[in-house]
């Protein structure tokens, strides 16, 4: 991987708990959405945070990383808890929540909104590293629902010399479907999960589209269209917003912040 995630910083300053959560919401704006699950501060642990630790699930492994460095704070992009989960605490759910509490550790989960913001959100950042141009020096394209999908300029020969470009910078196999032939110029993406916004990337008149999974209708749609659907990892796609987020806010209140890498090969 080449592209950085975050650097390390040291504590300053400590601040309550209230304090973070709202610096979260401010620059996140949570209502916005609508979301699968609740945004904001998921377990609450103790009251005033020093150390904050980010990553992009709030896996049993994560958990364990921010206990040996002694956080008060985990900022994720997919927390614990999802719209249909059947709410009993026994499993995987018990042995997370009961690390979390016997260690006092708060985590705050932001799902859409990570995605979504123009300058620290995943896609931003994506877009960033992948060093696509924006269609204006102001901000990003959008496009989708709830306007989660970017597009801007890129310069590619085909998909595979892109394909091989994101392998490059996300450091693990693209798969990719579409025209071998076709430049690519214009280029939308969508974090994760998102291969539903293919449809709309292709309305748009693109020549690529980027995301982390690729289901089996897609497939068809690219070869159909000849737009080139790329699926390059959900989770690999989402290791950028969440330490861009936690920095930035630990940097403007003074906190020690690190991210954390759990691999996943999703």
């Amino acid at each position: 991987m080449t592209a950085p995630l975050s650097t390390q910083s040291e504590v300053i300053t400590e601040v309550e708990r209230h304090v973070f959560l709202k610096a979260c919401d401010d620059l996140l704006q949570p209502e916005r959405f609508k979301d699968y699950g609740p945004n904001g501060l998921q377990v609450e642990g103790r009251p005033v945070i020093r150390r904050v630790v980010s990553g992009v699930t709030a896996s049993r492994a994560l958990i364990e990383k921010a206990i040996e460095v002694q956080a008060d704070a985990l900022f994720v992009h997919h927390g614990l808890f999802w719209r249909g989960q059947s709410g009993c605490i026994t499993g995987w759910m018990k042995q997370r929540l009961a690390l979390l509490l016997a260690h006092d550790i708060n985590l705050f989960a932001y799902h859409l909104p990570l995605d979504a913001h123009p300058q620290w959100g995943n896609n931003a950042r994506l877009g960033q590293v992948l060093g696509f141009l924006p269609p204006s020096e102001a901000e990003w394209g959008r496009f989708g629902d709830q306007a989660l999908g970017f597009w801007g300029s890129a310069d590619f020969e085909g998909p595979q010399a892109l394909a091989r470009h994101i392998e490059g910078v996300l450091g693990r196999g693209v798969t990719w479907v579409g025209d071998a032939g076709r430049p690519i110029r214009r280029v939308a993406w969508c974090t994760g999960g998102a291969q539903s916004y293919f449809e709309s990337a292709i309305e748009l008149g693109v020549d690529a589209f980027i995301t982390g999974e690729l289901s089996e209708p897609q497939a068809h749609y690219a070869r159909e269209c000849g737009v080139a659907f790329l699926a390059c990892g959900h989770h690999a796609t989402e290791r950028y917003g969440a330490p861009a987020v936690a920095g930035h806010l630990s940097e403007q209140l003074g906190l020690w912040h690190t991210y954390m890498e759990v691999d996943n090969p999703a």
